[in-house]
C-alpha cells in the first residue's frame, strides 16, 4: 500500500533511511555516520515529513515501511516549474516487485497535479538497475556529473535525468 508519510511515520522512516544509508552508501550524499550524529533524529524527521517543501511517499507491507521516495519542491520562484525525486529506496527483499515503479508513478502523478513541468533526479552512474527503471518510465539522461560523490578515495559519477511532464 502506498501512502503519504506524516509525523506518525517518522520513526519507521528514520529506520529505513538508516538502512538505506548503510546498505547503499554510494547512492546518497549523507553518510550513515553523519546521520547517526543528528540530534533528535525522530523529531527532525517528523518536521521534515510535515514540511511544505516536500512530500514523502511510503510503501507498506502490512505495517512495515518497505520503500520510500520524496518529491522535493524548490523554494526559488524561477525554479517552481520543476521538482526533484530524491531519497528513493526500497528494501532489498522487496525489489523487483514493482514497488519502486509504483512509488515513482505516485511522485509523477503528484508532480503533475502540482503543475510541475519537469521532474529531475540524479542517480549514481553505475546503478544500472535504477537507471533502467527510470528510463522505462520515460526519464532521459541529460548529463553526467563526473566525480559527483567522493567516498574515501573512491569517486562516483552521477547520471542526471529528467522527465518532462
Amino acid at each position: 500500500m502506498l501512502t503519504i508519510l506524516n509525523e506518525q511515520d517518522a520513526k519507521q522512516y528514520w529506520e529505513l533511511r538508516l538502512e538505506a544509508l548503510k546498505k547503499a552508501p554510494n547512492a546518497f550524499l549523507t553518510t550513515y555516520e553523519e546521520a547517526l550524529q543528528k540530534e533528535n533524529p525522530i523529531e527532525q524527521t517528523a518536521k521534515q515529513l510535515s514540511s511544505e517543501s516536500s512530500i514523502t511517499f511510503g510503501a507498506f507491507d502490512e505495517d512495515q515501511l518497505v520503500g520510500m521516495a520524496t518529491l522535493l519542491f524548490p523554494s526559488k520562484e524561477k525554479e517552481k516549474h520543476k521538482a526533484f525525486l530524491v531519497a528513493m529506496y526500497v528494501k532489498q527483499e522487496y525489489r523487483k516487485k514493482g514497488i519502486g515503479k509504483q512509488l515513482i508513478m505516485k511522485v509523477i502523478q503528484t508532480a503533475r497535479r502540482a503543475k510541475i513541468e519537469q521532474l529531475q533526479l540524479s542517480v549514481v552512474a553505475n546503478n544500472e538497475s535504477a537507471i533502467r527503471l527510470y528510463q522505462s518510465i520515460g526519464f532521459e539522461s541529460y548529463g553526467t556529473e563526473k566525480r559527483a560523490i567522493k567516498s574515501g578515495s573512491d569517486y562516483f559519477d552521477e547520471e542526471l535525468m529528467v522527465l518532462f511532464l
